[in-house]
């Protein structure tokens, strides 16, 4: 019971310090508000020899309660095992360290405890003490905790709200899916009914009319059965539509004697344009057909998508028929159906001489992020 009686002043003389009440190390420690104890390792279960009142404040013992207790103590039921173990095995292996601890006051209350402890070596080497500090810092963790909450329940809000978003979303895409469905679906409809109708007619150019009509629905249909099978509702794929149109188109004319070069590549418009850019490419496909193989002329129709900057791309369309021979030559190739399509897909088109034949080369915003 002598050591517990003895002043704090005792410690300089077990750490090997030359001085007495005078030394500074003994001074500092004592006054210090920063709890501190010292260990003896060399005693049974590494009992306390040293506590300052700092830490009898700190944790609501005397210090007659606490000289000779293992540091341990001051744990409790949610004091974290897994960190004790930390601090343990740093004890065994004579290293520092830094770690956060709930520990117990005498009064049954908490407080976190930013624990530092480090072995003191004699000259030798070998270990005589170990120095802990310790340092409440409840309001520290309270608030992280706090502010880990707040972080946990917006993520949970925010994911529910991003799931909620995807639902609408994938609804969204099923509705209109749908009515591209049957959008396409009515305008199938409605080219059947047109065939029927041409093949009543004997007047030649009223049966053309319609049949140049029919080519229309078709576009038409053709550009929505696209959209519905497209995972996304805001783009076309123009550049895959162009390639199947030039096929379908030179097929469905029973033209073989009409070859097609095809270099296509996917470039995404916005599903606004589709169906007037479709319009537009099958009055030059048709043209071309009509015009620029008149009276069973064969040749070569070729087709090329690319981009010009950033964010235009393009779709040109070649023949080798006879050419621009005047602007007559224009008004019966149905440019005023195609430049007035082009005014509401925000695009232009461009008719130049192919040398022989007529080159026509549609421009149109496109988004580069997705293409």
């Amino acid at each position: 019971m002598q050591l517990k009686q003895r002043d704090d002043w005792h410690l300089t003389e077990a750490l090997q310090y030359e001085h007495g009440r005078g030394d500074p190390f003994a001074a500092a420690v004592r006054g210090t508000r920063m709890p501190m104890v010292i260990t003896d390792p060399s005693q049974d279960d590494n009992p306390i020899v040293f506590c300052n009142v700092a830490f009898q404040e700190l944790s609501g013992y005397d210090r007659e309660e606490i000289i000779g207790r293992n540091c341990r103590f001051l744990q409790g039921p949610k004091t974290d095992r897994e960190s004790v173990a930390q601090v343990r095995e740093a004890i065994a292996k004579g290293d520092d360290i830094s770690i956060d601890l709930l520990n117990y006051r005498k009064d049954g209350s908490t407080f976190w405890n930013a624990l530092y402890l480090s072995p003191v070596r004699s000259d030798d080497g070998h270990i005589k003490f170990f120095f802990a500090s310790q340092l409440d810092v409840t309001d520290r963790v309270e608030s992280q905790r706090l502010a880990n909450e707040r972080k946990e329940v917006v993520e949970q809000e925010v994911e529910r709200r991003t799931a909620d978003l995807k639902a609408a979303l994938e609804a969204k895409t099923i509705l209109l899916h749908e009515v591209d469905h049957r959008v396409k679906n009515n305008l199938t409809m409605i080219g059947s009914l047109l065939r029927l109708q041409v093949r009543t007619i004997k007047h030649p150019e009223t049966s053309a009319k319609l049949g140049s009509m029919l080519e229309r629905v078709d576009a038409l249909a053709a550009v929505h059965r696209q959209l519905y099978q497209s995972s996304d509702v805001g783009q076309f794929d123009i550049g895959d539509f162009v390639k199947d149109l030039a096929t379908d188109t030179i097929g469905s004319s029973g033209r073989s004697d009409i070859s097609v070069e095809i270099s296509a590549h996917s470039m995404m418009v916005p599903a606004a344009n589709a169906s007037a850019l479709g319009l537009i490419l099958n009055e030059i496909l048709t043209n071309a057909i009509k015009h620029a193989f008149a009276e069973g002329r064969s040749g070569t129709l070729s087709v090329v998508t690319g981009t010009q900057g950033a964010d235009i791309g393009f779709v040109k369309i070649c023949d080798d028929g006879p050419g621009l021979l005047a602007d007559q030559s224009l008004k019966k190739m149905g440019t005023t159906l195609i430049n007035r399509l082009s005014t509401q897909a925000d695009a232009t088109a461009v008719w130049t001489d192919n040398c022989p034949g007529t080159c026509v080369t549609v421009s149109f915003p496109v988004d580069r992020t997705v293409a």
